[in-house]
């Protein structure tokens, strides 16, 4: 059993996870509201294992990139409910959640021996956090900062098909769409429930964080903005 948190995008959720069976889920998808709900959701699934006298075994993060304030977040959250229950830190790539939670349904395709995943979530004006990930798991590309412009992807489009997915897919739509070979998945985010197969094969592998130092996957530095001058 792991409580699996997830606040890497605009998406908060929360998960108790046995595997791929889905014991408790929380989300609230109305925007970077982390600071808000993430505390409320983490009260209820605590209070739901106490009800259902559920052992906890570890506590799973989603590692990044993403939001820089959602990753410190979730990543403070999880770091204090393992120093609290003296459990052990799980991270989890964000791409590999996104990539994870469409295996099935590319398996299911005709071409899917010849099939790339490309999960993307959106970074700055046409850059994207993604990475490219075959059906088997295995890392084409890891993760990394992308400017995406007509020719991005064109080697792999030439011969392969490519899923793209996440919120960082729709400003990059049109620049992709022209290849035959690009296909889309809409509304895929990444998800503390689609984390319970990840968590657990790390688990099984004793895949554990250092809890005192463990810091967020952030792939670039943050950048502070100053806000714009408002004219009344």
């Amino acid at each position: 059993m792991i409580l699996c948190i997830e606040t890497s995008s605009k998406v908060c959720s929360v998960s108790i996870c046995n595997d791929n069976e889905i014991l408790f889920n929380k989300e609230n998808h109305d925007g970077l509201k982390h600071a808000e709900q993430l505390p409320l959701f983490v009260q209820e699934a605590l209070q739901f294992c106490r009800q259902q006298k559920i052992n906890l075994q570890a506590i799973a993060v989603s590692s990044g990139p993403g939001s820089y304030t959602g990753l410190r977040i979730g990543v403070s959250t999880a770091k204090g409910l393992c120093f609290g229950l003296n459990l052990p830190l799980i991270a989890i790539g964000t791409l590999r959640i996104m990539a994870d939670s469409v295996q099935q349904f590319v398996a299911q395709q005709s071409n899917a021996n010849n099939t790339l995943l490309c999960p993307m979530l959106d970074a700055r004006r046409m850059e994207v956090y993604t990475a490219l990930i075959d059906t088997k798991n295995n890392i084409i590309e890891p993760e990394h900062a992308k400017i995406i412009d007509e020719n991005s992807f064109s080697h792999q489009l030439s011969n392969q098909t490519i899923y793209f997915f996440g919120d960082g897919m729709d400003k990059c739509k049109p620049l992709l769409s022209t290849s035959i070979n690009a296909q889309f998945v809409e509304n895929i985010f990444p998800l503390a429930k689609n984390m319970g197969s990840l968590a657990k094969q790390a688990y099984d592998n004793q895949q554990f964080e250092n809890v005192a130092y463990y810091e967020p996957f952030y792939l670039k530095d943050f950048i502070a903005t100053t806000p714009k001058k408002q004219c009344f």
